[in-house]
């Protein structure tokens, strides 16, 4: 094999190489094209949306409905106001009750929808009006330890 026809070769295999790693960096930071489809805009209020971040995925039973559009401050009231592109396809109760969830001990976080009976859908451009904040994991840890250690002076 001469000389150019090797370059070339190579040349192919590390642009592939460089597809594949940007498939990759793509899947990997949720920025890949998701369904083309039609959206509405969906809003929800939350205390604390610990480690939130725009393009974090909305899901309801592990399937993926949705992503956070847009992550807003209310002076007013004090809250997170988190806007969501929801897939129109699916269609949630007025009563749905949104949580800010994480994957796994130490993963990303995403909203969960947990669904109510409600008849009446809720529409575009509306608000969940049942929330959860997020569980910080470290106030847990150190209510806990707060806990043990005044439980060990009460034994005292």
């Amino acid at each position: 094999m001469n000389r150019t026809a090797l370059d070339l070769w190579v040349g192919f295999f590390v642009a592939i190489g460089l597809a594949a790693v940007l498939f990759l960096a793509l899947k990997v930071g949720n920025l890949s094209a998701s369904s083309s489809g039609e959206t509405y805009a969906l809003q929800a209020k939350f205390d604390n949306i610990g480690g939130l971040k725009v393009r974090s995925a909305v899901k309801s039973s592990g399937v993926v409905v949705g992503r956070v559009a847009h992550i807003d401050y209310d002076s007013a009231n004090y809250v997170a106001v988190v806007s969501m592109q929801m897939d129109a396809r699916y269609k949630f109760p007025r009563d749905t009750f949104a949580t800010i969830n994480t994957s796994g001990l130490l993963g990303d976080q995403f909203i969960g929808f947990e669904v109510g009976g409600e008849s009446e859908m809720l529409k575009a451009g509306e608000s969940i009006k049942k929330t959860q904040s997020a569980v910080v994991l470290e106030k847990l840890i150190s209510q806990f330890m707060f806990n043990q250690a005044s439980d060990s002076k009460d034994k005292k």
